[in-house]
C-alpha cells in the first residue's frame, strides 16, 4: 500500500474513474460532519472529530469503500445489507450511484456513538 502525506495526495493518486465518486462520498461525509478534520490513517482518508476517527473512506478501481459499519440499529442494518462486503466494510460499486444518504447515515451513527448521543435515523 502506498503511503500518502495528505488526503490531497491520496486523491491525486486515484484512478480517473474513481475520483469523482470518492469526491461525492467525501462531500456527503463532510456535509454530515462539518467539524471533521481529514487525515490519512492506515493509508486512506479518515474523518476525525474530538480526536477520534469517525469514518474511513477508500477509493478502488471498481468500487468505493466506507469503514467501519456501525452496529446496533436494525433499520440501518437492513438498509445497508446490499452494500456489506466483509466484516465492517460498505462497498459501493462504481457502476451504480452511491446512496449518499446511507453514507451520511453511517457518519451520523458513528458520530452519535462517539459523542454518546442517541443516533437519528435516515
Amino acid at each position: 500500500m502506498a503511503s500518502f502525506a495528505s488526503v490531497e495526495a491520496y486523491l491525486a493518486a486515484l484512478p480517473a474513474s474513481t475520483l469523482p465518486v470518492v469526491e461525492q462520498v467525501r462531500a456527503a461525509v463532510l456535509a454530515e460532519l462539518p467539524d471533521a478534520r481529514e487525515r490519512i490513517s492506515y493509508g486512506i482518508p479518515a474523518f476525525v472529530i474530538d480526536d477520534r476517527i469517525v469514518l474511513y473512506l477508500a477509493g478502488w478501481k471498481h468500487h468505493v469503500s466506507v469503514y467501519p459499519i456501525p452496529d446496533g440499529d436494525p433499520t440501518y442494518a437492513a438498509a445497508i445489507a446490499p452494500y456489506v462486503a466483509g466484516r465492517g466494510t460498505l462497498k459501493f460499486p462504481l457502476t451504480s450511484p452511491v446512496p449518499l444518504d446511507l453514507v451520511a447515515w453511517t457518519a451520523r451513527l458513528h458520530l452519535s456513538r462517539i459523542r454518546g448521543a442517541a443516533p437519528s435515523s435516515a
